[in-house]
């Protein structure tokens, strides 16, 4: 059996498993757009943390450092799916002359909605919106948790509010952030996922 320290600090774990385990899971969900693989994420990175838990907890931040691995672990599967899909273009790709066919893309609606227009973000632009605007991180806190500076937060998030304006269209009920907000308000209630 274990010690007393050791039942102590599996006991602490249950609990920050308990407290976060969701929310990190729909920050998987917001960063990857993948319900499915949302769980997966947050259950590897809550294993990533286990595996560190001494360490983890005596830095402080625990849940700043379970975002940072669940934000690497999105980006390490969405780096994944974009080389399988361009593996899987380079094979059905028509070989020899001729016009390649068919479009390019699919044919885009009038109005996109924030979650397409977040999935269509780079990853780092798309994790600052998700992180400031989402989460309601202050920008230093989403600069511990992305592991950049402060001012690549500000850059990044003013670029890519810039963009989902692009994408979204002309501004209807409230800016993009708000947009943003209102498009996440489900997944924090637990909706949606």
């Amino acid at each position: 059996m274990g010690t007393a320290v050791d039942d102590a600090a599996a006991a602490e774990f249950h609990a920050f498993f308990e407290a976060h385990y969701a929310e990190l899971a729909r920050l998987a969900h917001l960063l990857t757009g993948e319900a499915d693989a949302a769980d997966d994420l947050a259950a590897d990175a809550l294993l990533a943390l286990w595996h560190r838990w001494d360490r983890v907890r005596d830095a402080g931040h625990p849940v700043a450092y379970a975002r940072g691995v669940v934000a690497n672990l999105a980006r390490t599967r969405i780096r994944s799916a974009v080389r399988e899909r361009r593996r899987i273009a380079l094979f059905w790709a028509p070989r020899g002359g001729g016009d390649g066919g068919a479009a390019e893309g699919p044919d885009v609606p009038a109005v996109v909605d924030v979650q397409e227009a977040l999935r269509r973000l780079p990853f780092r632009k798309r994790a600052c919106v998700v992180l400031r605007y989402a989460f309601d991180l202050s920008e230093r806190d989403t600069s511990l948790v992305l592991g950049i500076s402060v001012g690549t937060v500000k850059s990044q998030t003013s670029r890519a509010v810039a963009e989902l304006q692009r994408l979204l269209g002309p501004p209807g009920p409230g800016t993009p952030a708000a947009r943003v907000r209102v498009a996440v308000a489900a997944h924090r209630s637990g909706g949606d996922r």
